[in-house]
C-alpha cells in the first residue's frame, strides 16, 4: 500500500441493509484500506456477518451517539488516519485514493473532506438528497471560515494522531444525543482553530442515500438545532465567532424562507421555517450545557 495508512470508521445503529452497502462500496476501492472497523449501537446478527464477511473488525457499544461511535473507532484505529463515513453512504472507488493523496500533498492538511453526491441513477418520487457538497474544485479551508462549510463527517479524513490531540468528536453535539448534529462542524472548527487547513478533495466521493420528505424536514430542525447548540457551547467559553456563526446560518434561511413567502411554495417555506425553528433552542442547549 502506497501513501498513509487508512483505517475507515463506519458507524451503524440498526440499519444492516445500509451497512451492507457501505462495506461493499469499500469493498471496491481502488487502493484498500488499512482496516475496517465498524462500530454498531444496535448490535445484530445481518450486521456482525456483514462486517465479517468484509474483513471488518466488529465493535458493539452501547448507544450513546454518533460522536461516541466515531470516539471508539478513533480508539480502536492502528492506521495513520482514520477516515469515517456512515452506514447510510457508500463511498466511490476512488475514495480512499483520493484522501490518501490530499493527505500528502504539501502543505499537509489537519484533515480532509470531500464531496457529498446522491446515488447514482434515477431519483425515486418524493425524495431529497441529503447533505450535498458538489464542488468540482479543490479548496484548502483555513482561518476564519464557517465551519459547516469547511466539511462533512460522512467524508472526513484526518491524521489519527492530530485527532486525538484535539480530542476527538464532542459527544454533547450529534444525532442520539441531546445536541442532536453539527459534532463536525464542532471538530473541524477546533482543527481550523489550531491553525490547521481543511482540504477539500475532488476526488474522494461519497454517495449518500435519498431521504423522504419526512426525514428532510427533521433534519433541517436537527441541523439548525445543533449548529446552535455548537455556537453556543463555545458561546458559553467567550468565542466571540460563534455569534456570527449564528448570525450567518440564519441568513442562509431567512432570505430563501422570505423567497418561498412570495412564491407561496408551502414546502419551501416549511423547511426554511424549521430551520429557524431549531437554531435558537440550540443555542439556549450549548450555553447551559457549556455553562
Amino acid at each position: 500500500m502506497s501513501g498513509p495508512r487508512i483505517t475507515v470508521g463506519v458507524a451503524t445503529c440498526g440499519r444492516p441493509a445500509g451497512l451492507v452497502r457501505c462495506l461493499a462500496g469499500l469493498l471496491e476501492q481502488t487502493e484498500p484500506a488499512f482496516e475496517i472497523v465498524v462500530v454498531d449501537q444496535a448490535p445484530g446478527a445481518a450486521a456482525r456477518a456483514a462486517s465479517a464477511q468484509a474483513g471488518a473488525r466488529y465493535v458493539e457499544q452501547e448507544r450513546r451517539g454518533l460522536s461516541a461511535s466515531r470516539n471508539r473507532a478513533l480508539e480502536e484505529c492502528t492506521g495513520d488516519v482514520l477516515a469515517v463515513t456512515d452506514d447510510d453512504c457508500v463511498p466511490d472507488p476512488g475514495w480512499i485514493a483520493g484522501l490518501g493523496a490530499a493527505l500528502t500533498r504539501a502543505p499537509a492538511p489537519a484533515a480532509v473532506s470531500g464531496p457529498i453526491l446522491p446515488p447514482r441513477g434515477e431519483q425515486p418520487p418524493g425524495t431529497y438528497a441529503i447533505s450535498l457538497r458538489e464542488s468540482p474544485v479543490s479548496v484548502d479551508h483555513v482561518g476564519r471560515v464557517r465551519p459547516w462549510e469547511a466539511g462533512s463527517g460522512a467524508n472526513f479524513a484526518a491524521p489519527a494522531a492530530g485527532l486525538r490531540a484535539a480530542g476527538g468528536w464532542d459527544e454533547r453535539l450529534v444525532t442520539g444525543t441531546p445536541g442532536r448534529a453539527a459534532e463536525d462542524a464542532d471538530l473541524l472548527y477546533r482543527l481550523l482553530r489550531g491553525g490547521g487547513t481543511i482540504r477539500y478533495e475532488p476526488s474522494a466521493v461519497v454517495r449518500h442515500d435519498w431521504q423522504p420528505r419526512a426525514r428532510r424536514l427533521a433534519t433541517r430542525w436537527s441541523y439548525a438545532y445543533g449548529v446552535g447548540a455548537m455556537s453556543g457551547l463555545w458561546l458559553a467559553r467567550g468565542e466571540p465567532e460563534a455569534a456570527r456563526w449564528l448570525a450567518a446560518y440564519a441568513r442562509m434561511h431567512v432570505r430563501p424562507l422570505l423567497g418561498a413567502l412570495r412564491r407561496r411554495d408551502r414546502d419551501g417555506l416549511r423547511q426554511h421555517a424549521r430551520a429557524i425553528g431549531g437554531l435558537v433552542p440550540g443555542a439556549l442547549y450549548g450555553l447551559r450545557t457549556g455553562r
